[in-house]
C-alpha cells in the first residue's frame, strides 16, 4: 500500500513519539550510571547499591509511559496494521543517525507488544532482526571521550604511562601511592607478557568509563604486543575515605568472565554508544555471549532480546529435543532443558506438595527480590519470558506429560499462527544458566570411592565453596531458606552458585535461636519438637541432619565451616548488617591482591591452597573485623 494511503504523519508521529520515549529513558538511565563515579568517590556505598536497584526499574516505566502516550494522543490499539507498518518504517529512518539503534529496537518491540495483541508477534511490527548496523559507530563530538584510549609506553617505562592512565580518568580523591601502583601493574604486566620483546605496535588500550559496582571501581582494557593481546582489569578501591588505591590487576578472559558473571550485579558505566562497549568487551572475552555482556552492563532487556535471537538461531541449528533436566526434582520448580543448549527453563509448578507453603505471587516477588538485589557472586541472574513457543517435535512425550501433570495452566499446544506448524507454547517461564547440581558433583566424587585423590579433591573444594557460598549469603543479608545441596550448582569455574530462591528471607528477618535444652528425660529422648518454633525462627543446630549424613562430607565441613552451625556466627553477622555495615567481597582471590606477597602467590606460598581460587575461601567476608572501603556485595 502507497505510504499516502496510510496517514504518513500519524505514522510518522507515533514513530517520533517512541524514539523521544527511548530517548528519554536512555537519558534517565545514562545519568544514573554517570552518577556512579560521584558515589564512588563520596563512598557513597548505601545509595550506590539503592541506585542499582532503582536503575533495573527504569525500563519498564519508560515503556509504559510511552504506552500510554500512544494510546491517548493516537488511540493507538486501534491503528490498521498498515499504519503500524509505516510508524516501523519511520521509526528506522530515525535510527539511521542514532548512537543507541540496537537498543531503541528493542525498546520499539517492547512498546509494540504492549500496545498490539499477541498475535501480532509473528509479523513485521517488531525487529525480529535488527535493521541498523552497529558497526564502528563512535561519538561525533570531538569533546566526548571516544570509547576507547590507546597509550603507547615502551616496554621498559611502563609505570609512566600507567600513571597517566590511572590519573585521565579524573576521579576525586588521591593515589595513596601513585608510584607504587603504577610500578606494581607494570611488573604483573611485564611478566604476561614473559620473554615477548616489544613489537612495533605495542600498546594499551582502555575503555573510556570506569565500570562502578557497589565500593569498586574497574579500569578495563587490553594490551597489545604483536599478536598477542592480553585483557586486563585494575580494581580500584578505597583505602579510606578519599584514599584511592589499586587493589590487583585481573589478566586473561577467564579472569574477566569471573569478573562480569552471571551471578555477580550489574556494572554502572557511563556509555553513549553501548554498542562499541560491547564490542570491545568481546574482544577480551570472545566465549561470552553479548546477551550476557549486555546484561553486565545494566541492559537486561536487549541482553533478555539477543538471547532470544540466540535460541531461536540454535533451533533452527540444532535438532536435540527438550528434556527434564538432570537432578532431583523440585515441588515449586519444573525445570527442563535441551543437553545441547547452556540455559535451563523453569516453570513454577500449579500446585506445591506440604511442606511447602506458598503461592506463584509469591515466588515471582521472591525472584524479582533477587534480581534487585546484589547476588555477590552467589545467586544466578533470570531471565523471565511470558509465551514462548517451541515446536512440538523437539519437546519429548516424557516432558509434555510432565508439564500437563504439575504446570497445565502454563501449557497451550497448538498451532498458533495458522501455519500448520504445531507449537508448545510456556505462558511464564524463568531461563538462567546451566550448573551442575551440587548433589550431582558431590555424588560424583562419592561413586570414584575415597582412595581416588582427584575425587577427594573435588569432595573438598565443593563443601568449602558450599560454605563460602552460604556465607557470602549472608554477609549480603540474604538466608538461602532450603540449603540442601540439590538447590546449589556448580559453574565451569568452580564456582558454588545457589539458583532455589522460593524459600529465601532477608537474614535481618530472621530469628537465629538455638535449640533449648530439653526440660525433662522425655523431651530428650523425644521424636517430636518440644520448644515453639514462631515462622522466622531459624535453628542453625539442626542444620547437620539435613546437610551432613555422609561422614566425608562432615569432617570438611566441620574443617571449614563449623561455624555455620553455631547461632552466633549468623547473629553476629546480622547485627553488623542492622548497624547499617556494607560488607566487603572480592571478586578475585586474595592471592591476586597486591597487598598479598604483592599479587603473585602461588599455590605454594599461601597458607590455605583453596583461596588460589577467586570463587573460594578468599572470597568469604571478614567477619572479625570492620569492612573497610573495599568492593562488597559482588
Amino acid at each position: 500500500m502507497p505510504l499516502n494511503a496510510v496517514a504518513p504523519s500519524l505514522a510518522s508521529d507515533m514513530a517520533q513519539a517512541m524514539i523521544d520515549g527511548f530517548n528519554r529513558h536512555y537519558r534517565l538511565f545514562r545519568t544514573e550510571s554517570a552518577r556512579a563515579k560521584h558515589r564512588f568517590e563520596t563512598c557513597d556505598w548505601a545509595a550506590q547499591q539503592r541506585a542499582q536497584r532503582e536503575r533495573i526499574e527504569f525500563y519498564d516505566l519508560r515503556v509504559r509511559e510511552c504506552q500510554r502516550r500512544l494510546e491517548r494522543e493516537f488511540k493507538a490499539a486501534q491503528q490498521p496494521m498498515e499504519v503500524w507498518q509505516q510508524a516501523k518504517l519511520f521509526y528506522i529512518g530515525l535510527l539511521v543517525q542514532h548512537k543507541q539503534p540496537e537498543l531503541a529496537e528493542t525498546f520499539f518491540n517492547s512498546v509494540t507488544t504492549k500496545i498490539l495483541h499477541r498475535s501480532y508477534f509473528q509479523n513485521d511490527f517488531i525487529f525480529v532482526r535488527p535493521a541498523i548496523s552497529t558497526e564502528y559507530l563512535e561519538t561525533d563530538d570531538a569533546a566526548a571521550n571516544p570509547t576507547f584510549r590507546s597509550f603507547y609506553p615502551r616496554l621498559d617505562a611502563l609505570e609512566t604511562s600507567l600513571r597517566d592512565i590511572l590519573l585521565s580518568y579524573g576521579l576525586r580523591g588521591r593515589f595513596e601511592d601513585l608510584g607504587r601502583d603504577a610500578q606494581r601493574v607494570a611488573d604483573a604486566l611485564r611478566r604476561e607478557l614473559a620473554a615477548d620483546r616489544q613489537r612495533p605496535n605495542f600498546q594499551i588500550q582502555v575503555l573510556a568509563s570506569l565500570f562502578y559496582r557497589n565500593k569498586g571501581a574497574y579500569l578495563v582494557g587490553k594490551l597489545i604486543n604483536g599478536f598477542k593481546e592480553v585483557p586486563f582489569a585494575l580494581p580500584i578501591l578505597h583505602r579510606a575515605p578519599g584514599v584511592l588505591y589499586v587493589d590487583a590487576a585481573l589478566f586473561g578472559e577467564e579472569d574477566l568472565l569471573i569478573l562480569f558473571s552471571f551471578s555477580r550485579a550489574y556494572f554502572m558505566v557511563d556509555m553513549e554508544i553501548p554498542s562499541a562497549y560491547v564490542q570491545f568487551l568481546r574482544s577480551l572475552m570472545p566465549r561470552k555471549p553479548r546477551a550476557e555482556i549486555y546484561n553486565a552492563l545494566g541492559l537486561a532487556k536487549q541482553g533478555k532480546n539477543l538471547f532470544y535471537r540466540d535460541l531461536l538461531w540454535h533451533l533452527r541449528h540444532s535438532s536435540d529435543p527438550f528434556r527434564i533436566a538432570p537432578g532431583i526434582k523440585g515441588m515449586v520448580m519444573l525445570v527442563f532443558d535441551m543437553p545441547s543448549f547452556p540455559y535451563v527453563f523453569k516453570v513454577i509448578k500449579d500446585h506445591y506438595p506440604a511442606p511447602k507453603d506458598t503461592s506463584r505471587e509469591q515466588i515471582r516477588g521472591k525472584y524479582q527480590l533477587v534480581k534487585r538485589h546484589d547476588r555477590v557472586g552467589r545467586m544466578a541472574d533470570t531471565m523471565e519470558f511470558s509465551m514462548l513457543a517451541f515446536p512440538r517435535e523437539r519437546f519429548t512425550d516424557e516432558l509434555i506429560a510432565e508439564i500437563e501433570q504439575h504446570a497445565p495452566s502454563q501449557l497451550e499446544i497448538s498451532d498458533r499462527d495458522g501455519d500448520g506448524q504445531v507449537e508448545v507454547i510456556i505462558a511464564h517461564a524463568y531461563i538462567e544458566r546451566r550448573m551442575i547440581p551440587l548433589n550431582l558433583y558431590l555424588q560424583e566424587a562419592f561413586d570414584a570411592g575415597e582412595g581416588d585423590a582427584a575425587a577427594n579433591a573435588q569432595l573438598e573444594h565443593a563443601v568449602i565453596e558450599y560454605g563460602n557460598a552460604i556465607k557470602d549469603l549472608v554477609a549480603a543479608n540474604i538466608f538461602p531458606g532450603d540449603m540442601l545441596w540439590k538447590n546449589f550448582g556448580v559453574t565451569r569455574h568452580g564456582k558454588v552458585v545457589f539458583y532455589d530462591y522460593d524459600e529465601i528471607e532477608y537474614i535481618t528477618d530472621c530469628n537465629f535461636r538455638a535449640v533449648p535444652a530439653p526440660r525433662n528425660e522425655e523431651d530428650e529422648m523425644s521424636g517430636e519438637i518440644w520448644y515453639s518454633v514462631a515462622r522466622n525462627d531459624v535453628f542453625p543446630e539442626t542444620f547437620g541432619p539435613f546437610l551432613l549424613g555422609n561422614p566425608r562430607v562432615r569432617q570438611a565441613f566441620m574443617r571449614h565451616h563449623a561455624d555455620l552451625l553455631d547461632p552466633a556466627f549468623w547473629q553476629q553477622t546480622q547485627q553488623r548488617i542492622r548497624q547499617g555495615e556494607v560488607i566487603d567481597f572480592y571478586p578475585y582471590g586474595t592471592h591476586r591482591r597486591f597487598d598479598v606477597n604483592g599479587g603473585v602467590a602461588g599455590l605454594g606460598e599461601l597458607a590455605d591452597p583453596a583461596a588460589a581460587d577467586g570463587e573460594t575461601p578468599a572470597d568469604q567476608p571478614d567477619t572479625s573485623a570492620p569492612a573497610t572501603a573495599v568492593e562488597p556485595s559482588e
